[in-house]
């Protein structure tokens, strides 16, 4: 018997300051049964920094043709695409030839993920490449409720989200392109 997504509700209530960008949502994201906490936090982390009314959540780890979060247009074209993780080369550049623009919030171990790949991604002109620092993202991920109620303010690129146990602040690191 096939494990099923996990749901998990979310009430996000975003301050984008650097964009002027305020909205409140509230949605349900499934996590995958072989998603961690943590890539599901990056999942939502993604969607804040780059938050439109258009963003959707694909179905990612279910459907390797899709990324974590798209933005399409209303002809169907790709608009922006954004992956999290550390995929490969040719990932980034399969992605790259599908969408105006493609964005990858990373997060693990970069610094040698970043020397193996980024050097071939930098070629790619609509490639922008954050990472985000680990113990912060750890402990925002830890014992992550099923109930998920964040406030997120961004402001000079820093990403601050209030949850119930606290504010974590989040610096992405732009190692390729811009937000």
């Amino acid at each position: 018997m096939a494990l099923s997504a996990t749901p998990y509700k979310v009430n996000l209530s975003l301050t984008d300051l650097d964009r002027g960008v305020y909205a409140t949502e509230r949605f349900t994201v499934a996590r995958h049964p072989s998603e961690t906490e943590t890539r599901m936090t990056v999942r939502l982390l993604a969607h804040a920094l780059w938050y439109d009314e258009a963003l959707a959540f694909g179905r990612g780890l279910s459907d390797v043709d899709e990324p974590a979060l798209w933005q399409k247009s209303l002809d169907g074209r790709v608009l922006h695409w954004i992956e999290v993780g550390l995929p490969d080369a040719d990932r980034l550049t399969w992605c790259s030839r599908r969408a105006e623009r493609v964005s990858l919030l990373a997060y693990g171990k970069v610094d040698a993920w970043a020397s193996r790949v980024l050097g071939s991604a930098e070629a790619l002109a609509n490639v922008h490449v954050a990472s985000l620092p680990e113990a912060a993202l750890a402990e925002l991920a830890e014992d992550l409720p099923r109930s998920i109620d964040w406030a997120v303010m961004i402001s000079e690129g820093t990403l601050y989200v209030t949850d119930a146990r606290g504010q974590h602040e989040l610096t992405p690191v732009w190692l390729s392109g811009e937000r």
